[in-house]
């Protein structure tokens, strides 16, 4: 489960034998985390702020009187920034994806599982929109855990009601722009409006609500254990270079409570019996007290075993323990850990951003020769990515003969073929075409329509003769080039054979 080794510790290693949020029986164990505090919560909070203003502003955001991202995938109509790709551009999105997933897989193996804790929706959601509403409603850690035993009375009652209210509406609320990035604003709003003519978007939109209300309601941190690849994945990309959440044991054990300077344990001097202290050294009463004694007796190490670190993760485990699957990289266990480190007059970073090389050797990160690879082959798809999408044409065409017919001979002598044309206009205007042959005289015509109008983001296909002379055919297939323009000039040239009568020298 982990690919870093285990550091030192007095306790049985039984947490790799289970997840923290099942228990004994197999029931689901419910996280109650403390609420954390901190610069990098902070940093965190910030973070989401600027990530949410993003999320909910993006899709009124229009180019061309297109949105600006959206990912149709029934319609198989994706726009990326403003440029639209269909099913005929999927090997760049193909070549898009594997770079997305290369840059990842390079991210991982460096910074280790920090997108997680930053960056994820899931994450953002969870612990800067739920959970703080959570602890609004219900309460720090403590006080959570007092009310999920209470009986149902009146203020169970109203809590529980008003959270689950708030929850459902803000799960609805995100369930139309999620939807909103697959079928546009402007389409959800008219479905919304008349929603007896748009019953499969009504279905959908209830169907999101419910699943991201069932996420944020009970599933939760599940999502990350047991879901979501990425934290399975991180097992198999993380090696000792990669810098990860981690408990510098070095410093840390062996573990010892924190003594006053004529030795008697602090849990003799207080009189907090509530159920986040316990004694432990977790609550504002320990750690008022912990400010008036001396440091740690040299016998033992910075870790006064207070687990402040363990009640501020939202997967419920022990980071002492080592890298774990469970891990978010969140850092809730760094701001909670400095706090206690300030409080006993020690150095903050006990746990911190490390690596096990930084931690066991002193090293820090080096280019080494797997990131290298990983960052050549990256730099390669990239490279690729960018031709793709710069040799990428407006106009997408493809010309063949039509099927089931050969040559026709003409009166006039000349022998004529008959082709389909193709095109998809991936651009947010419409564009007219003439067609024109490239390598040999002859004559095109075109049947129906003699000014043909390709409309914005739609498919149109042509149809039309060629007609050259026998003469100028050199055997019964002759290569054909036929160049497509505009107003402008020539957008780009088609080939196709040219089938003729079978010539004798």
């Amino acid at each position: 489960m982990s690919s870093i080794p285990t550091p030192p510790t007095q306790h049985e290693e039984i947490f790799r034998d289970s997840v923290a949020t099942i228990s004994k029986e197999g029931k689901r164990n419910y996280i109650h985390p403390k609420k954390p505090k901190g610069r990098l919560y902070n940093l965190r909070t910030w973070f989401s702020r600027f990530y949410l203003v993003v999320f909910f502003t993006l899709p009124f955001i229009k180019v061309n009187d297109e949105p600006l991202l959206m990912l149709n995938v029934l319609e198989r109509k994706f726009i990326i920034f403003g440029m639209i790709f269909w099913p005929q551009d999927f090997f760049i999105f193909g070549i898009g994806m594997l770079t997305f997933i290369v840059f990842i897989i390079l991210f991982t193996v460096a910074f280790g599982r920090i997108f997680c804790g930053w960056a994820c929706p899931q994450t953002i959601f969870m612990e800067m929109v739920f959970r703080k509403i959570e602890y609004w409603i219900d309460g720090d850690s403590t006080q959570q855990k007092a009310l999920k035993k209470m009986p149902w009375n009146t203020e169970k009652i109203w809590k529980r009601g008003l959270k689950f209210v708030i929850f459902f509406t803000l799960s609805f609320v995100i369930a139309n722009f999620f939807l909103a990035y697959l079928i546009s604003m402007d389409r959800l709003i008219d479905d919304i409006t008349h929603p007896a003519q748009s019953i499969g978007t009504l279905i959908s939109l209830l169907g999101f609500t419910t699943v991201f209300f069932f996420v944020y309601w009970w599933f939760r941190e599940q999502a990350c254990i047991v879901v979501c690849p990425y934290g399975r994945l991180q097992g198999v990309l993380l090696d000792k270079s990669s810098i990860v959440v981690a408990y510098d044991y070095q410093r840390g054990e062996p573990r010892g409570k924190l003594k006053k300077a004529n030795n008697p344990k602090i849990e003799e001097d207080h009189d907090c019996k509530c159920d986040d202290c316990k004694g432990d050294g977790g609550c504002k009463s320990v750690v008022q007290k912990l400010e008036q004694v001396q440091p740690v007796a040299a016998v033992h190490g910075d870790c006064i075993d207070c687990a402040a670190c363990v009640k501020v993760c939202p997967t419920g485990i022990d980071i002492r323990n080592g890298t774990q699957l469970e891990c978010v990289n969140c850092t809730a266990c760094i701001d909670a850990c400095d706090a206690i480190m300030t409080s006993i007059h020690k150095p903050t970073g006990l746990i911190r951003y490390a690596s096990e090389n930084s931690i066991k050797n002193k090293v820090k990160l080096t280019f080494n020769r797997r990131i290298k690879a990983y960052t050549a082959v990256l730099s390669l798809l990239i490279l690729l990515l960018v031709f793709l999408l710069v040799s990428r044409t407006d106009l997408d065409a493809r010309l063949m003969r039509t099927a089931g017919m050969t040559y026709t001979s003409l009166p006039d002598g000349r022998v004529s073929n008959l082709y389909n044309l193709k095109l998809a206009n991936k651009t947010h205007k419409d564009i007219p075409i003439y067609l024109k042959l490239e390598n040999l005289p002859g004559e095109i015509t075109l049947i129906g329509n003699t000014k043909p109008v390709i409309k914005k983001e739609d498919y149109t296909n042509l149809q039309f003769f060629v007609k050259l002379k026998r003469e100028d055919l050199k055997n019964w297939k002759t290569a054909l080039e036929i160049g497509l323009y505009d107003s402008t000039g020539k957008i780009k040239t088609v080939t196709a054979k040219f089938i003729g009568p079978e010539i004798y020298n």
